[in-house]
């Protein structure tokens, strides 16, 4: 596998799995792996693949995913405690730097304030609606994600850029009915 579009998306169901992406050190390797220009580094772990290129000791290492995110359902409590572990650091990760870079975004020149952005949004969806909804914000990014890994498609001037979208109930819903 070469390009980032070669690389499936991975959904994660596996408790196992997801107790290992709760692991702060973990989590900060995959992702310094995903932000680098080449996609790759040398490290050595599960969720990324051998890049090949390396010389003596040294091994080259890339995610061997394009994408990563949690597949709901958590029909279990050993699933539902791990998927809570690992949202808890992904989550805790996102919005400190989400906080230290909007502030930075104070002493940059204009035209970068000017591209910044944070918003907030309370809409009233159904469950069907908020997954549309969160598809198609994904298909919005799509045309700018290929850039990540290959950098003949960045425009003069670009900079790498991390957009945040949560979505969720801001109250409980309600019970399902039992089966009759």
């Amino acid at each position: 596998m070469s390009s980032n579009e070669e690389r499936p998306h991975l959904e994660v169901r596996d408790p196992k799995a997801m107790r290992a992406l709760a692991h702060p050190l973990r989590m900060q390797l995959i992702e310094v792996i995903g932000q680098s220009d080449t996609g790759t580094l040398t490290a050595t772990y599960g969720f990324v693949e051998e890049a090949g290129g390396g010389r003596g000791r040294e091994r080259p290492w890339r995610l061997r995913f394009r994408g990563l995110e949690l597949a709901p359902p958590w029909q279990d409590e050993e699933s539902r405690l791990a998927a809570g572990a690992a949202t808890s650091i992904w989550i805790g990760r996102w919005m400190e730097r989400a906080q230290e870079r909007l502030m930075s975004v104070l002493s940059y020149p204009p035209e970068w304030q000017e591209a910044a952005f944070a918003s907030h949004s309370a809409v009233y969806l159904t469950a069907r609606e908020a997954t549309e909804l969160s598809e198609a914000m994904r298909r919005l990014l799509e045309p700018y994600t290929a850039r990540w890994h290959d950098a003949a498609l960045r425009p003069s001037g670009s900079l790498p850029h991390e957009v945040l979208v949560f979505g969720y109930p801001l109250t409980d819903p309600p019970p399902s009915p039992e089966p009759t």
